[in-house]
């Protein structure tokens, strides 16, 4: 099972193409860009309350059979927060300051 490739920043609906370095993730594949991932966010998820980490990018070149962004392409449903800024805010000012491994 492939990630999504999610096409958008859930939370300022920044296009994030495939092969985008400021795509950040967290263990549930919630897509974010790398600026609303520090400035907004603080490295807590607002759905559930992990840290992110860089997307990885999914290779043009199908080095392999089968595995490239030609077979295997990125979600193009865009995706949107269930929640306000206000609670994104106030979500992660409880939690931004514990490690993301002891979350």
């Amino acid at each position: 099972m492939a990630l999504d490739l999610r096409p958008n920043c859930e939370c300022c609906d920044r296009d994030l193409p495939p092969a985008s370095p400021l795509a950040r993730i967290c263990s549930y594949e919630c897509t974010f860009c790398a600026d609303c991932v520090d400035n907004t966010l603080h490295n807590v998820c607002p759905n559930c309350g992990g840290g992110f980490v860089p997307r990885p990018i999914r290779p043009a070149t199908e080095w392999r059979p089968g595995l490239s962004v030609a077979k295997r392409p990125p979600s193009t449903k865009r995706v949107h927060l269930a929640f306000s800024l206000a609670e994104v805010r106030a979500h992660a000012m409880l939690i931004r300051e514990i490690a993301p491994e002891d979350r």
